[in-house]
């Protein structure tokens, strides 16, 4: 509708001029065909006056001379001239809207000193088309100066938009560079010292026929993943476009070796997988294996003694983790969520999915996470 509505408010408009100028042929004497015609065709012009403005200024001009030079209708014949030269102006012409300006009212006014009557009284309709003419030129110069602000204004206002948010985003990036600078000075330095000394520990053990402590032997693959984890999250960090640190980051594919750490430092842990296993959406499958890892984190500091339960279920549109352990959690008195736990509600809101996370009314604590396999809205 767009596209076609300058098309039919001109469209209107030239058939009221050609209704109005048809009346005025119908009711002058001497009106013909001819008349008619003229009239039609100077008032169909107007229909591209917004798309092509000096064909109708060209054609109702012309028509309209003609007009006035048969029958004299008077003042409405200016009508579809004045349109037409109101449109050439505001379409930025010059030289066209004054030309046609002074050809049809000299033709009407030699018309108008040819016949019999006051020369004063046709002098004064005649300045009074003058009137009405410059009236139109202006009109159309300050509509146009009008537009042509309101155009400017809306750029300035698009400009200063995307540059904002062109500094928001080189605010952002160099947090990120600051943020992968501390990670770098302080984790990677401290998670590579454990893993050092882990491995350190367990050579000398090894070296002296002795078995190296579990604990020890979890320390060790636990500093590994942290390390590999650490720079994935670094990579993504410095250059989230193009970096492949997403690729290396953990999913369900490492979820044995996430339940053996745990086990190797004393987390009994059972797992259990029901449906078809089948590709998951990498958001998806990064955030259930930070559900299940927070989750058995949190087993370990909390509910010491106790054993955890993990479930993942591939059903249907959907991927349900769960774990619950049989420590001592009170359903009367929930724990106050930490940041673990508020990072795992975040995860699963991102991805348009429910978590549940509360005592269980046996006994023990529960996380159940369902998350939608589909986009994120």
């Amino acid at each position: 509708m767009g596209r076609w509505r300058p098309f039919f408010e001109d469209g209107v408009l030239a058939a009221v001029m050609a209704i109005l100028l048809s009346v005025i042929v119908f009711t002058t004497s001497g009106g013909g065909a001819l008349d008619y015609a003229a009239v039609l065709a100077g008032s169909l012009a107007l229909v591209v006056r917004q798309r092509a403005p000096l064909v109708p200024l060209v054609v109702s001009t012309a028509c309209m001379v003609l007009l006035t030079a048969h029958i004299e209708p008077g003042p409405p014949a200016a009508f579809p001239v004045l349109l037409a030269v109101f449109a050439a102006v505001g379409a930025g012409h010059r030289l066209a809207p004054v030309l046609a300006s002074v050809a049809f009212l000299g033709a009407g006014l030699a018309v108008s000193l040819s016949d019999a009557g006051g020369p004063v009284e046709k002098l004064q309709s005649t300045s009074l088309l003058v009137g009405w003419f410059v009236a139109a030129g202006v009109a159309a110069t300050v509509t146009r100066h009008r537009q042509a602000y309101l155009e400017e204004a809306e750029q300035r206002a698009a400009e200063a938009e995307r540059t904002r948010e062109e500094a928001a985003l080189r605010r952002a990036g160099e947090e990120r560079l600051r943020i992968a600078r501390e990670l770098h000075d302080s984790l990677t330095h401290s998670i590579s010292i454990i893993k050092v000394q882990a491995g350190v520990a367990v050579h000398l053990a090894r070296k002296r026929g002795e078995d190296a402590p579990p604990a020890l032997l979890a320390i060790q693959d636990a500093s590994g993943d942290a390390m590999r984890e650490l720079r994935a999250t670094l990579e993504v960090l410095r250059d989230p476009d193009h970096s492949d640190g997403e690729a290396l980051a953990s999913g369900l594919d490492r979820l044995d070796a996430l339940v053996e750490r745990a086990r190797s430092a004393g987390l009994p842990t059972t797992v259990t997988i029901s449906g078809t296993r089948r590709e998951l959406p990498a958001e998806v499958d990064r955030a259930a294996y930070r559900i299940v890892q927070e989750a058995l984190t949190n087993v370990s500091r909390h509910a010491g003694g106790a054993a955890a339960a993990v479930r993942v279920d591939y059903a249907g549109d959907e991927l349900v983790v769960q774990v619950d352990d049989d420590g001592k959690a009170d359903p009367e008195a929930p724990p106050v969520p930490g940041t673990g736990l508020l990072g795992m509600r975040e995860r699963v809101a991102a991805l348009g999915g429910r978590l549940r996370a509360e005592p269980r009314p046996e006994g023990g604590f529960t996380v159940r996470a369902r998350l939608p396999l589909g986009e994120p809205s």
